[in-house]
């Protein structure tokens, strides 16, 4: 076990003891619709937190869209298809303080003086941006592009969460803001903390693989939405890359394709992945996608029901976003007058 996994695990044990110690923050980037490897990886753990009792940030990164992409599209619909599908699948606007990125200018500036603790160097050998700007949409690398983890270190720290719920992948951002974290501590704190070095909780959730047996994702067009319908989700789990062996395993090393659909479907319906198998035995991969279909349309109708029904009310969706937005305005202002004091630039 690395020592990252290993204070993961303490961590849980903490969160079960006293929740509402912790805060958190976490969030999706507006570029279409959440999907099932979503929902597994990090919508079902943030219900799950959201429930004991830890406080809760959810973060809309809208400005963040431009990091890869030219000019972000359709930005209005994703940013409201986002909220649909938050609070379709349990998060409560009650309990987590919803919010987009760009409406909360005090954030943005922490942005500045976090950009002087760290090194060009820094920034350029960080493997999350190296691999984002290998898979860039952009015509140029930009410069939001290349201080990506300088303002993801931003939106941590400005609510001060000491709580992030990361991929292994992800661990060099956060590694990054607990760096400008300690640094304008050593720097401006004077003895006292202004920000926490918040710790990743990683997530135990294992890869969904997309239809094409790659990682399921929004922009290679292989996902399963939670907004699609039956059909769509049948269509599209037709099409879903196996194998030429008919006895149905459960092998992820090696057969991940026949092997993922197993585990999604075995997440769905709270079994083993082993244990739904060994019921379809040598039926052979089209009784694999039948039951995979079934199993994912029977899970989400009710989620798919509760989206639809929130649709039919743009202006709620609309009142959660101002509400969220005034909330972790105030806590940003809050935020923004510390590191001024701190930095002895309150006028």
């Amino acid at each position: 076990m690395s020592a990252a996994q290993a204070r993961s695990a303490e961590l849980e044990k903490l969160i079960q003891a006293d929740p509402g110690r912790f805060r958190v923050l976490t969030g999706d980037r507006p570029t279409g619709r959440l999907h099932l490897g979503h929902y597994f990886g990090t919508l079902h753990n943030r219900v799950r937190l959201q429930g004991l009792g830890v406080e809760m940030y959810v973060i809309i990164p809208d400005y963040q869209v431009l990091t890869d992409r030219d000019v972000a599209d359709n930005l209005t619909g994703h940013v409201e298809d986002l909220v649909l599908d938050y609070l379709a699948t349990g998060v409560d606007p009650a309990r987590s303080t919803i919010f987009t990125h760009s409406s909360v200018p005090a954030l943005n500036q922490l942005l500045l003086p976090f950009l002087s603790l760290v090194s060009v160097a820094e920034l350029s050998r960080n493997p999350t941006v190296k691999d984002e700007i290998a898979h860039s949409r952009q015509s140029f690398v930009s410069g939001l592009m290349f201080t990506y983890p300088a303002h993801q270190a931003a939106d941590i720290l400005f609510c001060k969460a000491d709580l992030v719920p990361v991929g292994q992948d992800q661990l060099p951002h956060l590694e990054l803001t607990r760096t400008i974290a300690r640094r304008f501590n050593d720097r401006y704190g004077n003895g006292t903390p202004v920000f926490p070095q918040p710790d990743a909780l990683l997530s135990s959730a294992p890869l969904i693989l997309g239809t094409d047996g790659t990682k399921m994702s929004k922009s290679r067009g292989n996902a399963i939405a939670l907004s699609a319908d039956a059909d769509e989700t049948a269509r599209l789990l037709k099409g879903a890359k196996t194998d030429s062996e008919r006895h149905i395993t459960y092998d992820p090393a090696g057969r991940p394709e026949v092997s993922s659909l197993l585990l999604l479907a075995a997440l769905c319906l709270d079994r083993t992945p082993q244990q739904v198998a060994a019921d379809i035995g040598s039926a052979g991969a089209a009784a694999l996608k039948k039951t995979v279909t079934e199993a994912v349309n029977e899970y989400l109708a009710p989620i798919r029901a509760r989206r639809a029904e929130y649709a039919q009310d743009r202006a709620y969706l609309r009142q959660i976003l101002r509400d969220g937005n005034e909330r972790a305005r105030a806590v940003a202002d809050t935020t923004l007058a510390e590191v001024r004091a701190a930095m002895n630039s309150h006028y």
